[in-house]
């Protein structure tokens, strides 16, 4: 299945940006914490402990922070900057979840910014491009 790169008009970003971002952090949380529990997410959370994390979907103006202890990831009430800040349009993100695209192409065609720690950056990455799909049902149709 291919993905149309959708823009998304500007009045949803003035709507978006207004709702709290609660509900969409504890939804990522959740959800990371899900794929965790069943291994879909293979994640070293050693590595990841401590760390601040914020994903910014760019065009509807949401700005999601969460971070990590050793056993599951927690949402954050952090102001600072992040370690680690990932900004795309939703459409990249979904390109890049569902692996339509490299998250490498995303980046050097400018439609990916990562910000912060390097190495972590990688991890991270590495991390998610390591994610098999194919044993989250619900994902397993989208994906194909």
């Amino acid at each position: 299945m291919q993905l149309p790169d959708i823009k998304i008009p500007s009045f949803v970003k003035q709507v978006t940006k207004r709702l709290p971002r609660k509900p969409v952090q504890y939804g990522l949380v959740i959800a990371l914490n899900q794929l965790l529990r069943k291994e879909v997410l293979p994640a070293d959370m050693t590595l990841l402990a401590g760390k601040q994390f914020e994903i910014v979907i760019d065009d509807l103006g949401l700005v999601i922070n969460f971070t990590a202890n050793e056993q599951k990831f927690i949402v954050s009430h952090y102001q600072g900057e992040p370690d680690l800040r990932f900004i795309a349009e939703m459409i990249d993100f979904s390109k890049m979840i569902l692996r339509k695209e490299d998250p490498d192409t995303l980046f050097f065609n400018r439609k990916l910014q990562i910000e912060g720690d390097t190495e972590l950056g990688l991890i991270v990455k590495n991390l998610l491009d390591s994610i098999d799909w194919s044993t989250v049902p619900f994902m397993k149709s989208i994906v194909d």
